[in-house]
């Protein structure tokens, strides 16, 4: 019989260690690595692709998102899963939608430029999950599924889908400004999206949507609500607000641009607040949202009080 060396660490110590910082930190190096390698090889269409992004109408913020989903994972650190394995079958399914993407960018010619980013950051997204399937497995991926699933939003939305939700938001806005004309007294015609006011006339446009500015409300309040907010409920009202509350910014800028041009003079319309004034009337908007987004907060810190046991 072979007598035990008492130098060899025990099964228990040793099964443990799969599970120590030093083998995690060294896992998520190997992630790390890998990423490195896929924008390594990916340079060309990457370089490509944020181009594109960054004088885009509709997703220039994209180019933000992969920073951000680094910044969650950071300061989550902690509350992440230190059980790692890999885990073979949800990495080979987005590895095959990513292949699935590369082939349809390579033999669909007739894809818009907006479709061919969309495609490109498609792939980008699924290999770079892919890896932290590979490296972290499912539970470290469950346990990080907000990081994961807000790195979606680098992926821009097909063309069809901005067209549609251009002419959604271009027609709900012409409807909640003609309330606002109704509410203000100012006299008016309306036929669709074309008002006539005294003395001119003014048409809601697709550049008058908005959707970029929505988009951007979206992800703020998704992003808020996942940090500062507890409660299902709460966080799934703070995120449907957006919705109204970016119909209600685009009246309130249609009925800005009209009065003044009303009051003022038709040049108005061609003034810094009609060209330039998107920010600001974003800025404006963020003011309802973050006062309910405190709302919510302080709900909740008093809840949690008054569930805390006397001592």
């Amino acid at each position: 019989m072979n007598r035990p060396n008492l130098n060899d660490p025990p099964a228990a110590a040793v099964i443990a260690d799969s599970h120590s910082p030093a083998w995690g930190n060294k896992r998520f190096l190997g992630w790390c690595i890998y990423l490195a390698i896929l924008c390594a090889a990916s340079a060309l269409p990457l370089r490509e692709f944020a181009t594109f992004t960054a004088h885009s109408d509709v997703h220039s913020y994209v180019l933000l998102i992969p920073f951000v989903t680094a910044y969650l994972i950071y300061i989550r650190w902690r509350q992440l899963s230190r059980e790692l394995r890999t885990s073979w079958g949800p990495a080979a399914v987005l590895a095959a939608v990513g292949v699935g993407a590369l082939f349809a960018r390579q033999h669909f010619s007739n894809l818009g430029r907006n479709d061919h980013m969309t495609l490109i950051a498609l792939s980008f997204v699924c290999f770079a999950i892919t890896g932290a399937f590979l490296f972290l497995g499912t539970k470290w991926a469950r346990s990080a599924m907000f990081p994961l699933f807000f790195l979606a939003f680098m992926i821009p939305l097909p063309e069809i889908v901005v067209d549609t939700l251009e002419e959604a938001s271009k027609q709900a806005s012409a409807e909640v400004a003609s309330w606002l004309f109704l509410i203000t007294g100012t006299p008016f015609l309306r036929t669709e999206t074309l008002f006539q006011l005294p003395g001119m006339t003014i048409t809601v446009a697709k550049e008058c949507s908005g959707i970029r500015s929505t988009l951007v409300l979206i992800i703020t309040s998704l992003l808020a609500a996942n940090m500062f907010l507890r409660t299902t409920w709460r966080r799934a009202l703070l995120v449907a607000a957006v919705i109204p509350l970016g119909l209600f910014r685009n009246a309130v800028r249609i009925l800005v641009i009209a009065l003044l041009c009303v009051h003022i003079g038709p040049h108005m319309i061609h003034s810094v607040i009609h060209r330039r004034g998107g920010p600001f009337f974003f800025a404006l908007s963020l003011l309802p949202l973050f006062a309910m987004l405190w709302w919510f907060r302080r709900q909740e810190i008093k809840q949690q009080l008054r569930e805390q046991p006397e001592r």
